[in-house]
């Protein structure tokens, strides 16, 4: 049934299906290779009218996991899932072992290369590497001349891109050496397909990836300055990175903090983690980020995600950088042609992984041989991402008409240094599921594999035993995620005839000491602390922007809704909420435009701290802290974001925008902060982290409240039925105050309920008392006592009901205003406090340069 399913692949491309290259002749069959019988035959009873159903649960499950590929990443762009096929790839014993053993080879080959061009550069006197390739290289790093990096190892991850020809042998295609991404990707998408296809993962003998991952850390670990104890981090560009997703898993997974680089400091050469309990060492880092960016003092000035002097640390030795800074000359296509000698030279070994013939044409011989076949090749730039040197899109020559051959042929014949030229290989094809209405269809699909070398301790290497399987799109002849592609798990299977086992290593350590323990627990670091603070402040920000917006068009449409005192509170507040834009006429002016105005401001981006934007902020500091939020918690952020974005933006096109409309969008925002609000409260540990969130929250609910109430004495609206009613339900605090009021409209009740009662967690005293409390048990706070930020917070103990509710003589609740005043005081200067204290590391401000 799968061969009859199964369209056969393009003519010149190797089978994956059926392990032989497609031909157009009578004597190719269609018959299924073992190893893809094999899994067909472990679908069950089911079979394949069960993979519509396991293709809807693959696509839910990356959706749940929030699995991402940021191609454009922007403070308001959207997040693509991760595209991830069906089926996978499958290895056979003996093709893994021709790739294992090539690309051990290769690592050893490149590591030594790298050792020689930043120690004797033998190899440049010798004529084996030109210096245009390497000197010349922009990825070259002078500022790391001389110096051997902690443990012995210049590459602890290589990946090397592998195309499978038409004969059924690989051949490397390109390879990467900076901060090659993958790891995490192939990781979640084995987690994925395994679930789906248990039966087959199991009696197929699949190899395991655990082993490989303890390996790594294991390695990292023994090569830097502290040995088993040191403390390892990995180094992300931040949430803007196209693979910020990956990096967030693998330091999950792997039990790495996850670091910027404003995380990190250098003090007498040695790196420290900025945490809230103050400077942790950090002995060894996992980059993913170009070199060029590691150190604004030494490499770009203009860089903001590296660590100033981190090439001091490591030319001290104080630090380990996996992989070294510097590899990215290794990178450049041109390399792969000067790989063989250089084998020689260095291993005494011939390469058993080869490579695509490739071609520098910043040499003669290679111009000339190269360009009568430029139809053949694909034609790549030596410097890649470099604009000063002549970077270019890589271009395919047999799809180039003969006027294009010629104008490349120029520009190559002017500028040889900068152009390669590779031969052009068809890719092997793998099946791939398509559901379709006239019928499902297995079809053929262009690939690439990327696997990946891994250090386990010094000068030695083992290969990840899978990869990561990029696919080309229908319409794109390149295997790449930036061009709509997508990707596939690898399955390399195990010899059991040959009494190989599967080895069933696992992340978990079976025995710990109470030490280990201890020093397991997750530090938070202070970028983590100032995103998750302001995560607090923007969730109660958008809750309560919601509240009064719904509380603001209910009220204009209500029974009330001519009464100056409330009408002016409204307008008041929605102008102190930024919920309507400046120069918009009062509510008092003009009701109808005023709420208006209000509801096409919703989700504006023109200047109005509105709903949409307080939604936005908070998905934003909830990215940087991704790591820390469960599935379930990050899912709900990002949904109520993009449902009300989508809703505002569906009503806005129609025109008529009416007022139960909005109350409908903003109902179900207030529903999605409530799920927000629960996850926040039950689903996160109560570390520093969390009292710091928490902490942000209650300043903006007591910078929202306290002046809401003291508006509401200054218009006059405590006093008219409606204002009353609007006020209490501001502070989310209606039901409670009929149930212990009935009908009463007293100041007094008010008073009582809003401000002193310490049961009722919108009262500014619960408010104030709660602030106390987790400032208290802050880091750096003195066991057992008031920490210094908490005796700046008035002590809700001290306040009393009479003096608060009794006018003076002007009519006025001058006791009440000064308290109010005082509450919105401290919070303002609670908030500058914290930061001061925690997120920057300065605790004295004013102070002149010159003092």
């Amino acid at each position: 049934m799968a061969a009859a399913l199964a369209s056969a692949a393009e003519e010149g491309h190797f089978d994956e299906l059926r392990g032989r290259a497609a031909r157009d002749d009578e004597t190719y069959t269609l018959e299924l290779s073992d190893k893809w019988t094999q899994f067909f035959d472990a679908l069950g009873t089911a079979g394949f009218a069960d993979l519509n159903r396991r293709t809807e649960t693959l696509q839910r499950q990356i959706r749940d996991n929030g699995v991402s590929y940021n191609v454009y990443a922007d403070a308001s762009g959207p997040q693509r899932p991760w595209e991830l096929d069906l089926f996978p790839l499958i290895v056979a014993p003996e093709s893994w072992r021709q790739i294992e053993a090539g690309v051990l080879q290769r690592v050893r080959v490149l590591d030594r290369v790298m050792a020689d061009v930043y120690g004797p550069r033998e190899l440049l006197k010798a004529g084996l590497l030109p210096p245009a390739l390497v000197r010349g290289h922009p990825g070259y790093l002078r500022a790391m001349h001389g110096v051997v990096p902690v443990g012995g190892t210049y590459l602890h991850i290589a990946a090397f891109d592998l195309a499978r020809g038409p004969d059924g042998n690989w051949w490397v295609v390109s390879q990467r050496t900076q901060a090659p991404s993958g790891l995490g990707y192939l990781l979640e998408n084995r987690l994925s397909i395994s679930r789906l296809f248990p039966k087959a993962f199991e009696a197929m003998h699949v190899q395991r990836l655990a082993a490989t991952y303890r390996a790594l850390i294991e390695g990292l670990k023994a090569m830097s300055p502290a040995g088993a104890d040191s403390h390892i981090a990995l180094l992300t560009p931040g949430p803007y990175n196209e693979t910020y997703f990956e990096h967030a898993y693998l330091a999950r997974y792997l039990g790495l903090t996850l670091v910027e680089g404003s995380d990190l400091t250098v003090r007498d050469q040695r790196v420290y983690l900025k945490t809230l309990r103050g400077l942790e060492p950090v002995h060894g880092l996992l980059k993913r980020l170009d070199d060029e960016f590691l150190d604004p003092l030494e490499l770009r000035p203009d860089s903001t995600l590296g660590v100033p002097g981190l090439l001091q640390a490591i030319r001290a030795g104080n630090v380990l950088v996996a992989n070294a800074p510097g590899s990215a000359f290794l990178e450049s296509s041109a390399l792969l042609g000067f790989l063989p000698a250089l084998s020689r030279h260095l291993l005494g070994e011939d390469l058993q992984l080869p490579a695509l013939p490739t071609w520098w044409c910043g040499e003669r011989a290679s111009l000339e041989a190269v360009l009568p076949q430029l139809d053949k090749c694909v034609i790549k730039p030596t410097y890649p991402g470099s604009a000063s040197h002549g970077s270019f899109e890589a271009a395919l020559g047999r799809s180039m008409s003969r006027r294009e051959l010629d104008e490349w042929a120029g520009r190559i014949l002017r500028e040889g240094e900068i152009h390669t030229t590779q031969t052009w290989l068809p890719l092997s094809q793998m099946p791939t599921w398509e559901p379709r209405t006239g019928g499902d269809r297995i079809e053929p699909r262009s690939m690439m594999l990327r696997v990946f070398a891994v250090a386990d301790g010094p000068q030695s290497w083992r290969v990840l035993p899978g990869g990561l399987a990029r696919l080309a799109s229908a319409s794109e002849g390149i295997a790449t995620m930036q061009r709509g592609g997508s990707s596939a798990d690898a399955w390399v299977l195990t010899d059991v005839e040959k009494g190989e086992t599967v080895d069933r290593t696992t992340l978990l350590a079976p025995h710990q000491t109470p030490a280990a323990v201890v020093q397991r627990k997750r530090l938070v670091t202070s970028r983590a602390a100032e995103n998750l603070f302001w995560m607090g402040r923007y969730t109660e920000r958008a809750e309560n922007s919601i509240r009064l917006a719904r509380i603001t068009i209910n009220r204009l449409n209500g029974e009330d809704a001519a009464a100056p005192a409330l009408l002016a509170w409204l307008g008041d507040m929605a102008m102190k909420s930024t919920l309507v834009l400046p120069g918009v006429p009062s509510a008092v002016q003009a009701r109808r435009v005023f709420e208006r105005s209000l509801i096409a401001s919703l989700d504006s981006r023109d200047g109005a701290t509105s709903v949409g934007y307080n939604l936005r902020a908070l998905k934003l500091n909830a990215s940087s802290v991704r790591e820390r939020l469960s599935q379930e918690h990050w899912s709900i952020i990002t949904r109520a974001e993009s449902q009300f974005s989508q809703s505002c933006a569906a009503h806005a096109a129609q025109g008529d925008w009416s007022a139960a409309d909005a109350l409908r969008t903003l109902e179900a925002a207030s529903n999605d902060m409530a799920a927000i609000t629960g996850a926040q409260t039950d689903r996160m540990t109560r570390d520093d982290g969390w009292r710091l969130l928490s902490i942000g929250r209650l300043i903006e609910r007591l910078c929202v409240l306290a002046p809401a109430l003291a508006s509401g004495f200054q218009t006059g609206a405590v006093h008219d039925s409606g204002g009353f009613e609007a006020l209490v339900a501001l502070f989310d605090s209606t039901i409670t105050f009929h149930a212990q009021y009935q009908q009463s409209r007293d100041v007094a009740a008010l008073v009582d309920l809003l401000v002193l009662d310490r049961d009722n967690p919108r009262s500014l005293g619960w408010v104030v008392q709660t602030l106390r409390g987790r400032l208290a048990k802050l880091a750096g706070s003195a066991p057992d006592a008031l920490d210094a930020l908490a005796r700046k917070m008035p002590d809700p103990a001290d306040w009393r009901l009479a003096p608060l509710c009794t006018p003076d003589a002007d009519d006025r609740y001058s006791a009440l205003a000064a308290l109010l005043s005082q509450c919105l005081g401290a919070a303002w200067q609670l908030s500058e406090d914290i930061s001061l204290r925690y997120f920057t590391h300065t605790f004295e401000t004013g102070q002149s340069l010159g003092a």
